[in-house]
């Protein structure tokens, strides 16, 4: 049984790294508070950025010429980007956004994974580890942007994506990641990458009557 000295150090340890563990606790919020601002700031600029991007995509098709980046091709080859993190402890983070990525194969590309013309393109190392042991074919990994993420490294990175669209390497090219909600939602998102998907055509003609 330990005598009165043993017990007053163990309590003293206790306060200690209770101490320690609150600093910790405390200085992670602030860096979370300061990453959602940021998102949160950006968002309204990445919506306009892609209407725009949809918008003179769709009038230089009405004009008889034809992007490059919005060239519809029969997807026979097809890339798809996976965003997970490179930690867990997460709770289903990662494994939504994996499971979501099987889903999307199976049901949109099963033609193509069986002929083998369907690659994986990792975004994290978790999403990197998961599809490698599943014997998926890969194709990159890029899990190192998270340890220098800027505007530079992501805008590289998206030259990297769509040169390989320019090249015929893919013929499409998902993207499958978490959109930020607050700090306990994250929004599962598929959505299509390249070719650059034309605005919906609007409906002018007058109804009569």
């Amino acid at each position: 049984m330990p005598n009165l000295k043993e017990v007053r150090t163990r309590i003293a340890s206790v306060k200690s790294t209770r101490q320690i563990t609150s600093a910790m606790k405390m200085v992670s919020a602030a860096k979370l508070r300061r990453a959602q601002d940021k998102i949160v700031k950006l968002r309204p600029y990445a919506g306009k950025l892609h209407e725009l991007i949809i918008g003179i995509s769709a009038s230089v098709g009405e004009n008889g010429n034809s992007s490059s980046y919005a060239t519809e091709k029969e997807p026979e080859k097809v890339l798809i980007i996976v965003v997970t993190s490179n930690r867990g402890l997460c709770g289903a983070f990662n494994s939504n956004v994996i499971k979501e990525t099987v889903r999307v194969i199976g049901d949109n590309y099963p033609e193509q994974q069986q002929a083998g013309n369907l690659s994986i393109m990792t975004i994290g190392k978790k999403g990197f580890d998961y599809f490698r042991k599943k014997n998926y074919l890969m194709y990159e990994d890029h899990s190192y942007i998270f340890d220098d993420l800027t505007f530079e490294t992501a805008s590289g990175l998206s030259g990297i994506v769509m040169e390989l669209f320019l090249e015929s390497k893919f013929d499409r090219i998902d993207l499958v990641y978490n959109q930020f909600r607050n700090a306990a939602v994250q929004d599962l998102r598929h959505k299509r990458f390249l070719p650059v998907e034309k605005q919906a055509e609007e409906n002018k003609g007058d109804e009569a009557g």
